[in-house]
């Protein structure tokens, strides 16, 4: 073969490589933003279960409507609320949606779920 008819080997081999480069780092942009999202979602759980929980023990407020606002206030949406009377913990789900990733189109949604337990003295 003569080096004339190798040159457009190179620049199609160069190519291939730029976009399996490309597709591997929006897959890990990708993951980044489903971690972070997750840890949104976690932390919103937790938030809203610890006002339940702080409402239950203190016998003061309405658990369910605290729960449902601390999570509205992080951008998530009260599921699941196991608030009993008279019990020192509280179960909370929350639910959070997302659109924005790179290599799978659509909108997606995270669930997650904290217990909180205040022992009083």
């Amino acid at each position: 073969m003569s080096q004339a008819s190798q040159r457009g080997s190179v620049s199609v081999v160069c190519a291939a490589a730029i976009c399996i480069a490309l597709v591997c780092t929006m897959g890990v942009a990708d993951v980044g933003r489903v971690l972070v999202e997750r840890s949104h979602a976690e932390a919103a759980a937790d938030a809203a279960a610890l006002a339940a929980a702080q409402d239950l023990a203190l016998g003061s407020g309405d658990p369910l409507a605290d729960a449902t606002r601390f999570a509205d206030d992080n951008g998530t949406v009260l599921v699941d609320c196991s608030c009993a009377i008279g019990a020192a913990d509280a179960v909370v789900t929350v639910r959070r949606a997302f659109t924005g990733l790179l290599l799978v189109p659509g909108s997606f949604a995270l669930q997650a779920r904290a217990r909180a337990v205040i022992d009083l003295p």
